[in-house]
């Protein structure tokens, strides 16, 4: 529980704080989610940055010396360790647990893992200054976490020291005297011969030891001139690499980081701008949104006469549009949604009763938002079979277009989709792709996102059909997009994803999928080449996604994958019986 409330902390410390706007540094006027995720790499990296540089002079300053100097008094000296007791150390190792020089296996993980490091971190930061510890991104969280009370500085942690030895393997043995005096267990040794000028021996030490201590033997061994370097890896999910992800439906209660672009009362450019009855509408919608809880009912929108006015404009609209334009699995479901009762142009359908729809028919649900998320948030949603979608109205002045997505856009545009079986499973594992993926990842995954779910073509019968929401709800757009004026590609995820988007005017390149199933097939190909060290699986059961991190999680699933294939396979074997 410590390691789960250290990692929301971290996730609050890293957090969007800024508005997403052009004063900001929003990279373009119109809404996107690709913008979106765009911008919040950005601002993570500049929020990064200036938490680790505040963090580095804290640690710089004088009143952190008696600290080090208490510290450095349980280094024991080259004097105090004899050749002998390094031996003696050595010996006391299982035999598994000190690896000899030629192996590389555990170095290779690690040497990445620090590459990518250093790579995210942010420049200027590089050289440390005199008296600089050299604070790694790791040990300023593993210093916050330790920070939150005296039983999380007590709590156990395991963690990676990767040290770099100037004067020999000898050195060693100071090492683990100075583990062994801060109650450390050592749990893997491993070294070999250097491949960096200057440096003897690179050793990796995999260790158990409280938070605190292992503070305190960080800057001890950082103070010694016998070593070059230094570096911590921490596990336990208090490294911001691998980013805080909700572990189940109940936990998206904490993503709520909601932007403010085009919010009608902060930019002018917005319809509802001037229209202050307008105003105070979306904020009563929003509050209401504010206050949802995981198991709550969705809450009901009494809509006022104009809003179902601009609902009417619009689905009389896409009603006329969808018979020749839209795939045949958008037409099926809006069928079944008319013959619900659902689909009605005298009033807008509420979230609760489009939510038991889409339970019954694929196992989505909806969850009302009271803005915008960020993009990591909103594709986090899509893993357990959840749609975070708005409640409010486009303003009447500009039934045909909305600058952000409002509740006529997730309902005419996302849901029929949502009720098909094959296009939920692939909007699922966009979500699951996206949990605990890099911030260039969630770029990448916002734009095949926008290029499938948001603007998707897809073929039928020889002909070209729409599949995308934001096609579907936008009557200017999806007549380009099947027009001979833009240029049709076959969907392929590895370069959909780093296609520029184009928010001045229509798109001019759109994806053509040969069909749902061919869509989620390349898709999984390509989310197998991403660096994300782990795999996910979402338990309907439970609601929970799981970590597929260890040899009893694999055995659970493979019992229940061939429980499974039992009930297939007598299936067919009573099919295959003679009448």
């Amino acid at each position: 529980m410590m390691a789960v409330a250290a990692a929301q902390k971290n996730r609050e410390m890293f957090a969007i704080k800024k508005s997403y706007s052009i004063e900001n540094g929003y990279p373009s006027r119109r809404r996107s989610l690709v913008d979106d995720a765009r911008f919040e790499t950005l601002v993570v990296k500049q929020t990064k940055q200036t938490v680790l540089e505040e963090a580095r002079s804290k640690a710089n300053d004088d009143s952190l010396e008696d600290c080090i100097v208490q510290a450095q008094e349980h280094i024991p000296s080259e004097q105090d360790v004899e050749l002998q007791d390094e031996h003696a150390n050595l010996e006391n190792l299982p035999l598994e647990e000190y690896v000899p020089v030629e192996e590389d296996v555990e170095f290779e993980s690690v040497e990445q893992e620090q590459s990518q490091s250093q790579s995210q971190e942010p420049e200027g930061n590089q050289q440390p200054t005199k008296n600089d510890y050299g604070l790694t991104e790791d040990e300023i969280l593993l210093a916050n976490a330790a920070s939150e009370s005296s039983e999380a500085e007590a709590a156990m942690q395991s963690a990676a020291l990767v040290v770099r030895l100037k004067e020999g393997i000898s050195s060693l043995g100071r090492i683990l005297k100075a583990i062994e005096t801060f109650h450390g267990t050592v749990q893997h040794v491993e070294s070999r011969q250097s491949r960096m000028e200057g440096v003897d021996h690179d050793v990796l030490i995999k260790l158990d030891m409280t938070r605190g201590n292992l503070l305190q033997l960080i800057r001890s061994l950082k103070q010694s001139g016998s070593f070059s370097s230094m570096n911590l890896m921490a596990d336990n999910n208090l490294n911001v690499k691998a980013p805080w992800f909700p572990k189940h439906a109940s936990e998206l209660d904490n993503c709520n980081h909601l932007m403010t672009k085009y919010e009608p009362d902060l930019d002018m450019n917005h319809p509802g701008f001037a229209d202050k009855v307008y105003r105070q509408r979306r904020k009563e919608i929003a509050e209401i949104a504010f206050a949802y809880k995981y198991g709550d009912p969705i809450p009901f929108i009494d809509y006022s006469d104009v809003e179902v006015k601009t609902w009417r404009s619009v689905f009389k609209t896409v009603q006329d549009l969808a018979p020749k334009h839209a795939c045949a699995e958008y037409r099926a479901a809006f069928q079944k949604l008319q013959d619900e009762q659902i689909f009605v142009e005298t009033r807008l359908p509420q979230l609760q009763e489009m939510s038991d729809f889409l339970r019954k028919n694929t196992g989505f649900s909806l969850r009302p938002a009271a803005g915008l998320l960020t993009a990591r948030d909103f594709l986090a949603s899509l893993a357990f079979r959840i749609f975070q979608s708005t409640q409010y109205v486009r303003h009447v002045n500009s039934p045909y277009h909305t600058p952000e997505p409002d509740s006529i856009h997730e309902l005419l545009g996302h849901m029929p989709l949502l009720a098909d079986p094959s296009f939920a499973q692939f909007s699922q594992e966009i979500g699951l792709a996206s949990l605990g993926a890099s911030d260039e990842e969630i770029e990448k995954l916002s734009t095949v996102y926008w290029f499938t779910v948001e603007f998707g073509l897809c073929k039928e019968h020889g002909q070209i059909k729409a599949y995308g929401a934001g096609l579907l709800s936008s009557y200017g757009e999806l007549l380009h997009a099947i027009s001979d004026k833009c240029e049709h590609r076959a969907f392929e995820p590895a370069s959909t994803a780093v296609q520029p988007y184009q928010d001045q005017e229509y798109q001019p390149i759109y994806y053509v999928a040969e069909s749902f199933e061919d869509a989620k097939d390349k898709f999984r190909r390509w989310v197998s080449t991403m660096s994300r060290p782990f795999e996910v699986r979402f338990n309907p059961h439970t609601e929970r996604v799981e970590v597929l991190d260890s040899v009893d999680k694999l055995e659970t699933l493979v019992h229940q994958m061939n429980t499974e294939i039992l009930h297939l396979t007598n299936a067919i074997s009573k099919l295959r019986r003679p009448f």
